[in-house]
């Protein structure tokens, strides 16, 4: 029997967001004064610090900008996963976001391919992932 996976911890800044992944969509912070889109999200814009933020929804596109193979769990609970992939993806909008590429084909990710959002159930959240474009 293994570990169950880690659940995402919300806290006050992230809650929206959290909301958003559990309707299967990806949310943005967006600065209402520099127009910077972010992630993760936090209560003062990155760019210009201003706390004037609103939620945006994302396409859910983006590009591999690098990424690894784990073949070692970090905890037990990662045990049944081993080998899976992290990757450092650059989403369309413009944040760059650690996520893992899962599917059947996910080991045979490159730097610079399409990959697109999916969810992965976590306990009593749905988490962003991402998975391979075939054919792009």
């Amino acid at each position: 029997m293994y570990a169950p996976l880690p659940e995402p911890q919300p806290n006050a800044d992230s809650m929206e967001y959290w909301k958003h992944a559990q309707r299967g969509r990806l949310a943005l912070r967006e600065c209402l004064q520099c127009g910077a889109k972010h992630y993760p999200p936090r209560g003062l814009c990155p760019a210009c610090w201003a706390d004037r933020l609103q939620w945006v929804e994302a396409s859910g596109l983006g590009r591999v900008y690098t990424f690894t193979v784990m073949h070692r769990a970090p905890i037990p609970a990662f045990v049944q996963r081993v080998p899976y992939v992290v990757a450092l993806v650059d989403l369309l909008e413009g944040p760059r976001m650690m996520a893992n590429i899962v599917g059947e084909d996910a080991r045979e990710a490159r730097i610079g391919e399409e990959v697109q959002l999916c969810f992965e159930p976590r306990g009593a959240y749905r988490l962003p992932q991402f998975q391979r474009r075939p054919g792009r």
